[in-house]
C-alpha cells in the first residue's frame, strides 16, 4: 500500500539537498552555548526557545537585506576551530536526522577568520565537522565555498576550493546582496574555477531580476543557480494556462539548468509573495531542472521535510513528484557521476518504491 502523504514519512523519505547555508542551520541551543564560550553578548535572547523565534520573525521580513543582517549573530559565534567543528558536525547530524542522504552545505570561510583562523584553517575544521557528523549516519556531506558578493575575495576562495577538491569541497559559490554586486565583478574567479575543471553554482534571479541570472550563465558559466525564482519574469502564461518561454528561460529549460530552489526563504525574503504563488509549482509543471532547498534552517524554521510537506499542501503534489525533484536533485549533485548513479539506484529509488508498493 502507498505510504500516507505524512510529516513522519515524508520524513522517511530518502532526500537531496543542494542548497543549505552552514551559518544559517545552527541550533538555536548552540548559538547560545556557543555566545557563551566566546563571551559574545548581542544576542536578543539566550533563551534558545525564544531565540529560535527571535530568528524566524527577523528573517520572515520581506526583506532580503534584512533576512542577511541576522547573520551576523551566528557568523559571530562561529570564529573558533571547535565551533566550526561543533556546528558542521551537528548540521550533517540533523540533515541524517532529517532523512537527508546526500547534501552540499555551503558556507564562506572569509566570515570565519576574525579571531586568527587563516582560511585553510576553517576549510579544515569544517571538513572535519562534516566527517564526525556523517559517520554511521547513512548520508554524504560535501562542500561548497562561498565568496561574498560585495567583497573582494574570490580569487582566494575560489583557489581554496580547487585546493580542497579531493577533501570533500566540490564547488565554488557566490552569495550576499544582489542588487548593486552583479557576479561579473568577480570573472577572474570564475574562469579560474572552470579552467581546473570545478564546479560552480552562483546565487543569482533571488531578490534580482533575469540580468543577474543572464550573467551568472552566460558570463560567469555557472552550472546551477542558487534560487533562480525570477527565471519566471521571461515566461508568460496566457488566459487558456498555456505558456510562453522567452529565450532565457527556453535555454535554462533546455540545458537542464537545475534550479536550487528555497521555497519557504523566497516567502520570508520577499522573491515570492505566498508558497502559493512561489512560481515552483509552474516551473515543475514546465519540466524545468527543479530541485527543493532549505537554504537557512534555523533563519526559516525549516527543514527538508517541512519544505516537501508544504508543498505538498500547497500544490496537492504525491510521491512521484517528491521522487522526481529528490532525483533532479541528485543528477544535479556535483559529485561524480558514478556516486551519483549508485545513490540513485541503491537509495533513492528503493527508497521511494518502498513508500509506493
Amino acid at each position: 500500500m502507498t505510504a500516507p502523504l505524512t510529516p513522519d514519512s515524508i520524513r522517511s523519505a530518502p532526500k537531496v539537498l543542494l542548497h543549505d547555508h552552514l551559518d544559517g542551520g545552527l541550533r538555536a541551543g548552540t548559538v547560545v552555548a556557543l555566545a557563551d564560550a566566546v563571551g559574545y553578548d548581542s544576542l536578543p535572547t539566550r533563551d534558545p526557545e525564544e531565540l529560535a523565534g527571535w530568528f524566524l520573525g527577523a528573517a520572515h521580513s520581506g526583506s532580503l537585506e534584512r533576512y542577511l543582517e541576522t547573520f551576523g549573530h551566528t557568523v559571530a559565534v562561529m570564529q573558533t576551530r571547535e565551533a566550526l567543528v561543533r556546528v558542521a558536525q551537528e548540521a550533517a547530524e540533523d540533515l541524517a536526522a532529517d532523512g537527508v542522504v546526500y547534501a552540499e552545505i555551503r558556507f564562506a570561510p572569509e566570515l570565519h577568520v576574525e579571531r586568527g583562523l587563516d582560511l585553510d584553517g576553517v576549510v579544515q575544521a569544517v571538513l572535519e565537522g562534516f566527517e564526525r557528523g556523517s559517520a554511521g549516519r547513512g548520508i554524504t556531506v560535501r562542500c561548497l565555498l562561498t565568496a561574498m558578493r560585495h567583497a573582494a575575495r574570490s580569487q582566494e576562495i575560489a583557489e581554496l576550493a580547487v585546493r580542497y577538491r579531493d577533501a570533500g569541497v566540490v564547488g565554488f559559490d557566490i552569495a550576499g546582496a544582489e542588487k548593486g554586486f552583479p557576479p561579473t565583478r568577480h570573472l577572474d574567479a570564475f574562469d579560474y574555477v572552470r579552467q581546473q575543471n570545478a564546479h560552480v553554482t552562483i546565487h543569482a534571479g533571488e531578490a534580482f531580476g533575469l540580468p543577474s541570472i543572464w550573467e551568472a550563465l552566460q558570463f560567469c558559466g555557472a552550472d546551477r543557480l542558487g534560487h533562480g525564482v525570477r527565471i519566471v519574469d521571461d515566461i508568460t502564461v496566457r488566459s487558456d494556462g498555456t505558456a510562453e518561454l522567452g529565450r532565457l528561460a527556453a535555454w535554462v529549460r533546455d540545458m537542464r539548468i537545475p534550479l536550487e530552489m528555497c521555497p519557504t526563504s523566497n516567502v520570508h525574503t520577499g522573491a515570492a509573495t505566498s508558497l502559493a504563488d512561489h512560481p515552483i509549482g509552474l516551473l515543475r509543471d514546465l519540466r524545468f531542472r527543479v530541485t527543493v532547498n532549505t537554504d537557512n534552517r534555523l533563519m526559516s524554521g525549516c527543514s527538508m521535510t517541512s519544505e516537501m510537506a508544504a508543498l505538498v499542501d500547497t500544490f496537492g503534489w504525491g510521491w512521484e513528484d517528491l521522487r522526481w525533484l529528490t532525483i533532479n536533485a541528485m543528477k544535479s549533485a556535483f559529485l561524480h557521476f558514478d556516486k551519483r548513479l549508485a545513490i540513485i539506484d541503491e537509495v533513492l529509488k528503493p527508497g521511494y518504491d518502498a513508500l509506493v508498493s
